[in-house]
């Protein structure tokens, strides 16, 4: 899927986005689709690694017909795909088991007449409060001069509550631009910034306190994930707020970023988490041990996952910081009638149709795809 323009952080630079779209088709002939974004640079996935464990994967013993779609919600959350040599996170197929899940929730969300949202009432109904719309955030990434100015008031311009910063990338004066960027927009707005893991655990600490004067609301995945334990220690020293991302992929991060005490708040996406009732999940330990949650995304998303995100924000209650939909606004080509796009000030709407509530555009799909295979036979 190639993107509007070239998206960059300290982690990586990417200008299109290769990502598994995964199709169920009921016994009555009900189609759903879902959708996984690899990315090697934080769960360890490629495109490769997550077509070889669907292929290996045994679907045949696991699926069955369902009667109902609480059943089929059961039936979802225990779906395992092929084991991974040397997965000792448990995070090696996430993608690919997220791009399965909601293609069969989706499919049986339209046999049942059931929305996604609904998932969320069933499963965790202590974390269900729908809502009739959503609010995201805007981000701004590589910009700086001109262009983050614009940028800046381009969001101010158009009522946005909350932004987020890319910091860390190699060459960039970080304070500079967060100085710039809070004199533009003035006070009220929440900032936040993410390092995607660009800092040693040695100099975080030092980093962080020199955008602390600037009001920052949290700071995003500070360390690299192999020193992640570090921020027990940087937490102490600092008043910020720290979210985990690339550090929290799976059930087992959680856990020990809890018993470790490494951050406050974790950034959860679907892709990145496993599918939507593992994130689901994963909001539901956050809130028992007191922690903050955040919905992300993975840039290059397409309208498969901005409508599970959009389903999942709209119903699970205490989200943070929202982020996703930035459909037209950066992937070229759309795979569903809607526009998910969110408008002024980052609002958009509840979808309440059954499954995802999207129509996928089968011609658009085929287009962009470049490797099919059959999952069962």
């Amino acid at each position: 899927m190639p993107l509007r323009r070239a998206i960059r952080h300290a982690s990586h630079v990417r200008s299109d986005s290769e990502n598994v779209i995964v199709r169920c088709v009921l016994e009555d002939g009900t189609t759903g689709y879902g959708e996984g974004v690899p990315r090697e640079y934080v769960t360890g996935e490629t495109i490769e690694s997550a077509i070889e464990i669907l292929s290996n994967t045994d679907f045949g013993s696991q699926l069955e017909v369902c009667p109902d779609f609480g059943r089929a919600v059961n039936l979802s959350e225990r779906i395992q795909l092929a084991p991974v040599k040397n997965d000792q996170r448990g995070c090696l197929g996430n993608a690919a088991r997220c791009a399965v899940e909601l293609a069969i929730l989706d499919a049986y969300g339209r046999r049942f007449n059931e929305p996604l949202v609904s998932i969320v009432r069933l499963l965790t109904p202590i974390l269900y409060e729908p809502q009739d719309r959503v609010r995201y955030s805007a981000a701004i990434t590589s910009a700086r001069g001109l262009k983050l100015r614009l940028a800046a008031l381009a969001f101010r311009i158009y009522a946005f509550r909350q932004i987020k910063l890319k910091v860390g990338i190699n060459g960039y004066d970080d304070p500079k631009r967060l100085h710039r960027l809070r004199r533009l927009l003035g006070r009220k707005i929440d900032v936040r910034v993410d390092a995607n893991e660009a800092w040693k655990p040695e100099e975080a600490i030092a980093r962080i306190r020199e955008l602390e004067p600037y009001g920052i609301s949290a700071v995003e995945q500070p360390v690299p994930h192999e020193s992640v334990h570090a921020l027990a220690d940087i937490r102490r020293e600092i008043d910020v707020p720290i979210m985990l991302d690339e550090s929290l992929c799976c059930s087992r991060d959680a856990e020990e970023a809890v018993s470790l005490g490494t951050c406050d708040v974790f950034n959860i996406r679907l892709s990145k988490c496993g599918g939507f009732i593992p994130s689901l999940r994963l909001a539901q330990f956050a809130r028992q041990y007191g922690l903050g949650y955040q919905l992300g995304c993975q840039v290059g998303e397409s309208a498969i996952l901005s409508a599970a995100g959009r389903h999942f924000a709209s119903g699970v209650a205490g989200i943070k910081y929202l982020e996703g939909s930035y459909d037209r606004h950066l992937v070229r080509e759309a795979l569903s009638v809607e526009d998910l796009t969110f408008g002024r000030g980052g609002w958009a709407p509840a979808l309440t149709r059954p499954g995802l509530g999207i129509q996928v555009k089968p011609e658009a799909l085929k287009q962009l795809t470049f490797r099919e295979v059959s999952l069962l036979g």
